[in-house]
């Protein structure tokens, strides 16, 4: 896509400028470049609307530049000469006044996969992919490889609790300057939804799982399969039947009860509302995040720290103080009696582990809210998510939907929420189409009674988690007026 090749100057030399910076993929380079000292730039739509002014105030926090969505980029920080490259993700559009000025004066266009590739090249680099779990377990490798003294880098999709506590985003981090990064673990969440996880060759590469999720299973096959040949060293696989085919020269992950022999199991599992214990051979684990699927995550991450080095014993402490990533059933609060978590959820597999979560340990209903994102991805899951919801749901919990999260763009909106909640609706569950949002948390809060979960699931809406704490204030609003 680009005629800029990253390996031709040093970081510190190089400006990039970065459209849409305050999406997760692209914040997370943004800060990597600053990180390693080169000049950065970034615009986004939202900045320019007064939104997302945190964010904004961490990347400047960073020395990162922020100006107009106007194509100004070009005499960004007074230097004087245009920027080395323009870095977009597949959402930045060609209309974006950026993109329209980069083709103007004839400013490589760099796809953030593209210079992902450079990072992961440029490092001893550990990459995690599967249609599920993959944040999670990227925010696991880097806390055990971070609390066993091993100070690697990271570059995620999910913002880890950790690094966000320190005052950062939360998605990215790196130790050191551009100088000898050949010798720096880096930790990436390597992404199968816009295919670009065929473009890395890394040093490890860990395949959690495959399910439904953007595309086909059997297209999302071939990437992994192009995953492989490109892992340099050593390969981690799932135990799972639909990855089968991976497992010759691997090194595999699985949780009893288990049909294959792998390499490392894990056993006596026990799972409570806060977590987990489980064993490897001969050493226990806690685990401070609920469900078994976080079990299996875990365990892959474990894994992975194994062929670095590390040894199972000197993980349980780092294991015990990993504190989750943002929105991965994160409880938001509680008020009269009820609980309200907020979770990344939006594939079947997701859903189904939420609401697995959800019921461990937990005597009430579920009072689920779930928000599709985009058009064509519901037309895609359309009829996998009516089975998951009718499925998952028990006769006493509700769903409520409201209308498709829509980021921009040209698309065809030939499908609505109600389409699947009339769908759930007809497979005898409780489901309640919302279209306008904002009427829910009165609708919870007139429902709820103590004990019950409020469990709000949704991807790519950064508003969702104040969705959420708009619920809890509106229940103990409705409860003490009551």
């Amino acid at each position: 896509m680009s005629s800029f090749d990253p390996t031709t100057k040093t970081t510190e030399d190089t400006w990039l400028h970065f459209a849409g910076v305050a999406g997760s993929g692209m914040s997370a380079l943004a800060q990597f470049h600053a990180f390693g000292g080169g000049l950065t730039t970034g615009s986004d739509r939202s900045f320019d609307e007064g939104g997302r002014q945190d964010i904004r105030r961490k990347l400047e926090g960073l020395g990162v530049i922020i100006v107009p969505q106007d194509g100004s980029y070009v005499k960004a920080g007074g230097t004087g000469r245009q920027c080395d490259a323009l870095v977009v993700s597949t959402a930045v559009e060609e209309k974006v006044p950026d993109v329209q000025a980069a083709r103007q004066s004839e400013i490589p266009i760099l796809h953030r996969s593209e210079l992902l590739a450079h990072y992961v090249s440029s490092h001893q680099t550990i990459a995690i992919t599967g249609t599920s779990g993959k944040s999670t377990t990227t925010a696991m490798v880097y806390s055990l490889l971070r609390g066993c003294g091993r100070n690697p880098a990271l570059l995620t999709g999910g913002a880890v609790s950790e690094l966000i506590e320190e005052g950062h985003i939360g998605n990215a981090f790196s130790p050191c300057s551009s100088s000898g990064t050949q010798n720096t673990l880096l930790v990436i969440e390597a992404d199968e939804s816009d295919g670009s996880v065929v473009r890395y060759h890394p040093w490890a590469g860990v395949v959690l799982n495959l399910g439904l999720d953007h595309k086909q299973p059997a297209e999302i096959m071939a990437m992994f399969r192009t995953f492989k040949t490109n892992t340099q060293g050593p390969f981690i696989v799932g135990d799972q039947e639909a990855l089968q085919e991976l497992n010759q020269s691997a090194v595999m992950f699985g949780l009893e009860p288990s049909g294959h022999t792998v390499d490392l199991l894990a056993e006596n599992i026990k799972l409570d509302s806060r977590g987990s214990t489980f064993n490897l051979g001969q050493v226990e684990f806690r685990l401070p995040v609920p469900g078994r699927h976080n079990v299996e995550n875990a365990t892959a991450a474990l894994l992975a720290c194994l062929q670095v080095g590390l040894e199972l014993p000197e993980m349980v402490e780092a294991l015990a103080a990993f504190r989750g990533v943002q929105r991965r059933y994160q409880w938001v609060g509680r008020a009269a009696g009820v609980d309200v978590i907020d979770d990344f959820a939006h594939n079947p597999d997701k859903i189904e582990a939420a609401l697995a979560t959800a019921r461990q340990g937990n005597e009430g209903r579920i009072l689920a809210v779930f928000q599709p994102h985009g058009f064509g991805p519901t037309r895609f899951l359309k009829e996998a998510l009516i089975k998951t919801f009718s499925q998952h749901l028990r006769a006493q919990d509700i769903l409520w939907m409201p209308e498709i999260f829509f980021a921009g763009g040209t698309v065809s909106r030939d499908i609505s929420s109600g389409d699947l909640t009339a769908a759930v609706v007809e497979n005898g569950r409780d489901a309640r189409f919302a279209p306008a949002r904002q009427s829910i948390p009165q609708m919870l809060a007139q429902e709820a009674k103590p004990g019950d979960i409020i469990l709000v699931m949704g991807a790519r809406d950064p508003s969702l988690t104040e969705f959420c704490e708009s619920i809890v204030q509106k229940l103990g609003l409705e409860k003490k007026s009551s």
